[in-house]
């Protein structure tokens, strides 16, 4: 039983997981977000991403390995400019 928790917890540790929230102006039309969650979802270690067109915000869960700077690139690769407007540890 303590190596199941052992390995539980190293499991945790090594696909830990992080939201973040971006500010992207511009968005207008479903297929302006349709767009920039298609690039995001193509970067490895993207697990979910979710953007609301009301408050122009895209929230994106993934793998720690994963950059800030490359989620930023991916959205700028849409013709829109992304800002970070927050970042934390993502529990599930």
């Amino acid at each position: 039983m303590k190596i199941f928790i052992l390995f539980f917890m190293l499991a945790n540790f090594i696909f830990a997981s992080n939201i973040s929230v971006f500010k992207v102006e511009g968005m207008h039309c479903p297929l302006c977000t349709t767009a920039v969650k298609k690039a995001i979802k193509e970067l490895d270690g993207v697990q979910k991403v979710s953007a609301r067109l009301n408050t122009k915000e895209v929230s994106v869960i993934y793998d720690e390995k994963l950059k800030i700077d490359e989620i930023l690139k991916a959205i700028k690769t849409t013709s829109y400019e992304g800002v970070e407007i927050s970042t934390k540890p993502y529990e599930k």
